[in-house]
């Protein structure tokens, strides 16, 4: 279907789409067994190599227990990051200087630090300033980082979603006596829900993959760190981190799925919540209501009944 940003494909550029895509496959084909042979003339793809994935206790004692942990510090930094997040986005639009202003200055500060710094540096204050045990601490410094720059982020996200909405929603809330924090709550936050439901996604995967910087430099143990105590004992550096990484793709490919089926869900509940309908939205709308309003003519015109009746009411 042909739109203001796409044009619906012609015969030969048809024949050239398959073309590329055909040549894609056969040099990702030939870089995959490349691979393959360099990591078999290195020895590799030993079966002795692989063969640890397949026991229960490989899992059960080094893979399974960082999993965890890495679910853990993910989960506890989207819980706070996100109502966080919400919170100082909103701020950021607020009439009040006095708020405005330091919500601006407290997300740029933030975002402008690297969150492996912010990780390192909280665990350095807990050593000073708490009586946290080595073994809890570096969970403690890996969440307050993805909290201190994703929340950040997220406010970033929640301000750009709530001003891409038209303004006639403000306008209207106003003119039906609706104070801002109510048209705010009620009328602009869900309806920017959905708008910023991809970039929160996005978001959310790098908060579960930042997980990984806390076991690199924290001595955390997660996922990424169990690895390490896998390969240290099984001698078998190259297939952890290839099975390592597929788990994090599994991860994030459950979330963003999670979050296509919620967007989907939200999507069909527009017409009832009121939310801003795109163009392709009016269209099928449109059609729907056309071909309803001819069905009921047809049927009142084979009952006897006048078809401009039907238009009338």
């Amino acid at each position: 279907m042909s739109s203001v940003l796409y044009d619906t494909p012609g015969p030969r550029a048809k024949q050239r789409n398959i073309l590329y895509t055909v040549g894609f496959v056969v040099l990702l084909g030939l870089l995959l067994w490349w691979v393959y042979r360099q990591m078999d003339d290195a020895g590799q793809m030993a079966w002795a190599k692989w063969k640890p994935f397949t026991l229960s206790t490989t899992w059960t004692t080094y893979l399974l227990p960082g999993l965890g942990e890495t679910l853990k510090a993910a989960a506890l930094a989207m819980v706070i990051s996100l109502p966080l997040g919400a919170l100082f986005g909103i701020a950021r639009l607020s009439d009040h200087k006095w708020v405005r202003v330091p919500a601006g200055v407290v997300v740029e500060f933030f975002r402008s630090i690297p969150v492996l710094l912010m990780m390192v540096f909280a665990n350095q204050v807990y050593v000073q300033s708490t009586d946290l045990s080595s073994e809890t601490r570096p969970l403690y410094a890996v969440v307050t980082g993805l909290v201190l720059y994703n929340a950040s982020v997220l406010a970033e996200i929640v301000r750009a979603g709530i001003l891409s909405l038209p303004k006639g929603q403000t306008e209207a809330s106003h003119a039906i006596g609706l104070r801002k924090s109510q048209t705010m709550m009620s009328i602009l936050l869900p309806q920017a829900v959905t708008v910023m439901l991809p970039a929160i996604v996005s978001q959310l995967v790098v908060i579960v993959k930042d997980t990984a910087l806390g076991g690199a430099m924290l001595n955390f143990t997660d996922l990424l760190n169990a690895r390490k105590t896998e390969a240290a004992f099984y001698a078998n550096v190259i297939p952890s981190f290839f099975v390592v990484g597929l788990i994090y793709i599994l991860l994030n490919l459950a979330l963003t799925t999670f979050a296509g089926w919620l967007e989907r869900r939200l999507r069909r509940s527009k017409r009832g919540t009121g939310t801003v309908l795109g163009a392709e939205d009016v269209e099928d709308l449109n059609a729907a209501e056309l071909g309803g309003v001819v069905g009921v003519g047809a049927l009142g015109a084979g009952a006897g009944g006048p078809v401009d009746d039907v238009g009338k009411r």
